[in-house]
């Protein structure tokens, strides 16, 4: 019944966790951060350069599993300044133009290998 999602166009787990898991017909995405996948890179930029590699990240992900941001329902975006709200908001934006899902902004003091925004998200096929 649980289904472990992989897309090597979207950056390998740097912990013990899985990319995705569906379970039925919902799709659990692990926290993307902007990692480029053909290099393992961090991306440096700016925020919302940023903030449009973990959408992308995100989308192939949503692919592998056979969907796309038409899928989400709800996500959760995790933010070291909420400065930064309006240019990631901004560009988050742009993966949901019609029927966005629910969400949460929440800023932290810490993410992982100190980037400036992580997102994840919940589908449903």
């Amino acid at each position: 019944m649980k289904e472990i999602i992989y897309s090597d166009q979207a950056p390998s787990p740097i912990g013990p966790y899985s990319q995705a898991v569906k379970a039925g017909n919902t799709l659990y995405v692990s926290g993307q951060i902007a990692i480029v996948p053909n290099t393992g890179e961090l991306l440096s930029g700016s925020i919302q350069e940023e903030t449009a590699q973990v959408m992308k990240n995100l989308e192939a992900i949503l692919k592998e599993a056979g969907g796309d941001f038409s899928n989400v329902v709800k996500c959760g975006i995790f933010i070291k300044n909420m400065d930064d709200f309006t240019l990631i908001n901004e560009e988050y934006g742009k993966s949901f133009s019609e029927n966005p899902p629910a969400r949460e902004t929440v800023e932290v003091s810490r993410l992982p290998k100190d980037v400036n925004v992580e997102i994840s998200c919940i589908a449903v096929f």
